[in-house]
């Protein structure tokens, strides 16, 4: 998603010049499996994801504040200190070629899709673009506090239904290079989005994209499975101000995370396989996209994300924030703690099998 000035008019015309809108990038500090939300202490977690945010991560993060544990972020709001991570994205292949024989089996090999800064983001490496928004309504919004943490998504999904209805995962398939077909909000555009992965080419790219719950019970800062304390809208959605449930009745600033694919190098029918179906899978060995999925736990120094929604800011500035270079983001990173390869060609994905 883009943040340009036809954006910024739409959202002054419907009367909500109120509404904080961040968005800005954070580049990868780690690609490995651990996974300290939904497997703490287990080293190594079942499945690989690529993790940008502060150094506090490992494969367990103490429910204390984070923005205290760590002393770097790859994000260029320097105060954020959070750690999200998700799924990686790889290219299977099932072609003769390269297949290569193990024992005597011939076995798939697969290989780590790259990825693309997005759109006025550049120099960052790998990573993610982050958002936070106010309500639309101008509503007042409650900051996450020190020890939140939730997940988005189910990773064990393989069909429609879940999260999607509230628009919350999708795809953006450009049909151009240079974000061809950018034109509307998120999961709105049906002519280039879809709740699964794309089953034709993309010329610009695969987009993924992830929105978390808006809606808090105002009392637990994580639960069992992530995902009870914390609610979507009753019902709409929120970027149409859907309400919040009265068992979640205070509202969040909406997460929102993108990733961009670039998948443009496989756009070649003998690269894919023989039936016709799409080549990609997510690192949980999904190759629908349903099980799409996003965690998240906070880290924001002190009270600088509520002073941000406060100041109604918009886009990589913010007055009431502290905000580094890419080049100065890139330099903050943590030590891989799981000796296995996820770069190049792979027999199978780490903890998968194909």
């Amino acid at each position: 998603m883009q943040l340009n000035a036809i954006t910024a008019f739409a959202l002054f015309a419907q009367g909500v010049s109120a509404v904080a809108v961040l968005r800005f990038g954070c580049s990868q500090i780690v690609v490995e499996r651990l996974d300290p939300l939904v497997n703490p202490d287990v080293n190594p977690s079942p499945h690989v994801h690529q993790v940008i945010g502060g150094n506090a991560f490992a494969a367990s993060i103490a429910s204390s504040d984070v923005s205290e544990l760590a002393n770097c972020t790859s994000c260029t709001f320097s105060e954020d200190r959070s750690n999200y991570w998700t799924a990686n994205m790889v290219r299977r292949d099932d072609s003769e070629i390269p297949q290569i024989t193990l024992d005597s089996l011939i076995v798939n090999i697969d290989l780590r899709v790259g990825q693309m800064p997005n759109r006025f983001l550049d120099g960052e490496r790998g990573g993610m673009t982050v958002y936070y928004t106010s309500p639309y309504d101008g509503s007042k919004v409650t900051a996450f506090k020190p020890g939140f943490r939730m997940l988005a998504g189910h990773q064990e999904q393989r069909e429609a239904g879940g999260v999607t209805k509230w628009n919350a995962i999708c795809f953006r398939c450009f049909n151009t290079a240079n974000f061809g077909g950018d034109n509307l909000a998120p999961c709105s555009d049906p002519t280039v989005d879809s709740v699964a992965l794309p089953t034709k080419f993309c010329p610009g790219g695969i987009r993924t994209t992830i929105r978390f719950p808006t809606c808090w019970d105002g009392t637990n800062l994580d639960s069992p499975d992530h995902m009870s304390h914390v609610s979507y809208p009753a019902s709409g959605t929120f970027e149409n101000n859907g309400p919040c449930p009265a068992t979640h009745p205070v509202k969040l600033p909406q997460l929102m995370f993108e990733v961009i694919w670039d998948t443009a190098p496989f756009n070649d029918k003998s690269l894919w396989p023989e039936d016709g179906s799409q080549p990609f899978v997510l690192s949980q060995g999904d190759d629908t996209g349903y099980g799409q999925h996003g965690d998240y736990v906070f880290g924001w120094e002190g009270q600088s994300l509520q002073n941000a929604m406060d100041a109604s800011c918009f886009g990589a500035t913010c007055r009431a924030l502290k905000t580094q270079t890419f080049a100065a983001a890139n330099q903050c990173g943590v030590q891989n703690n799981v000796d296995e390869d996820v770069e190049g060609w792979l027999t199978e994905l780490p903890g998968m099998s194909m």
